[in-house]
C-alpha cells in the first residue's frame, strides 16, 4: 500500500475501575476490578510525524486522581519523537486527559472540530455535570491557539495528510472526531472517546459520560464502517490494546497498531 503509515499507542496513565464504572447500563454480575489506561497515538507517514492527543499533566493527574506513569510530552520524546518537531496535532476532544500539554508544542496546528470549540465554551459548560471533564486552562489555551493563528477547524469530515481523516461522530462529546488511518493491514480507527473499551461498542452500552447517547450510537455504526472490520478500530482507554498489539519500544510503553493484533474479536 503506498500511502501506509504506522500508528502507536502510547500509554503514559492508569486509574483502576469497576465495570459498573464504565457502562451506562452495566451488568450487576461484573464486579471485578477493570483498568482504564491513558494514551495518546502517534502516526508516521512518509517521514511525518503527527500526534492524536496531548493527554495530562502532573498537576492534572493529582487533581483527578490519576496515576501518571510519564508526562506524555516525554513519553514521545523517550519513543524518540521531539515536541518541538511535531507540526500536527489532532485533538479528538478538548476534555481534560485529550488536551493537556497544549503548550508544550510550540510549532504544532491544532485540527479540531467546529463543534467541539463551541460546546466546549458554550452555554452546555454552565453545568457542572457536562463541564467536569473539561479544565478551563486546556480550553483557554486552545483559545489562544486560535488567536495566534495555530488551529484548523474542521467540520464534519476532513483530511489532515495523505491516508488520515477525521470525522466527527460526538456523542461522549459534542465535537469528538475519529481518526481513520491507512496502514498495511488497512484503514484503522482511532475511535478515542467514542468508545472507552471494546466492550462498550460491542455490547452497544456507553460509557457514563455521554453528552448525546443518540450521537454515540450512530457513532459506533461510523465507526465501524470506516474501519471495516472489528480488528480495526482501537478504543480509546481499554488495556486490552497493550495485550494483543506488539510492544514497539522498550523504553515506553508504546504499542503498534498497523501491525495485526494477537487475537481477533471477529465472532
Amino acid at each position: 500500500m503506498g500511502n501506509a503509515c504506522e500508528i502507536y499507542a502510547i500509554r503514559y496513565a492508569t486509574m483502576q475501575r469497576t465495570p459498573q464504572m464504565n457502562f451506562l447500563s452495566p451488568d450487576p454480575h461484573e464486579t471485578s476490578a477493570q483498568d482504564l489506561d491513558y494514551f495518546v497515538w502517534l502516526i508516521r507517514s512518509g517521514g511525518r510525524d503527527i500526534v492524536v492527543d496531548t493527554g495530562f499533566n502532573a498537576e492534572e493527574a493529582k487533581l483527578r486522581g490519576r496515576k501518571l506513569m510519564l508526562n506524555p510530552v516525554d513519553a514521545l520524546n523517550g519513543f524518540g519523537v521531539r515536541a518541538e518537531d511535531i507540526k500536527d496535532i489532532i485533538v479528538t476532544h478538548m476534555h481534560y486527559d485529550h488536551a493537556g500539554n497544549l503548550d508544550r508544542f510550540p510549532n504544532a496546528r491544532f485540527h479540531l472540530q467546529d463543534k467541539e470549540m463551541a460546546y466546549a465554551t458554550g452555554r452546555c459548560m454552565c453545568n457542572g455535570l457536562l463541564r467536569h471533564p473539561f479544565t478551563v486552562e486546556h480550553v483557554t489555551q486552545m483559545v489562544r491557539h486560535v488567536y495566534g493563528e495555530r488551529v484548523t477547524f474542521h467540520s464534519g469530515d476532513g483530511e489532515v495528510a495523505p491516508s488520515i481523516t477525521v470525522h466527527r461522530v460526538g456523542g461522549h462529546s459534542d465535537g469528538l472526531q475519529v481518526v481513520r488511518v491507512e496502514t498495511e493491514r488497512g484503514p484503522v480507527v482511532l475511535a478515542s472517546d467514542a468508545s472507552h473499551y471494546y466492550a462498550n461498542l460491542h455490547r452497544r452500552s456507553p460509557f457514563p459520560i455521554v453528552y448525546n447517547v443518540g450521537d454515540m450510537v450512530t457513532g459506533w455504526e461510523t465507526v465501524e464502517r470506516l474501519a471495516g472490520h472489528p480488528d480495526r478500530f482501537i478504543p480509546g482507554h481499554d488495556p486490552i490494546v497493550c495485550e494483543i498489539y506488539p510492544r514497539a519500544s522498550d523504553k515506553v510503553d508504546a504499542f503498534a497498531l498497523h501491525k495485526a493484533p494477537s487475537r481477533s474479536f471477529v465472532k
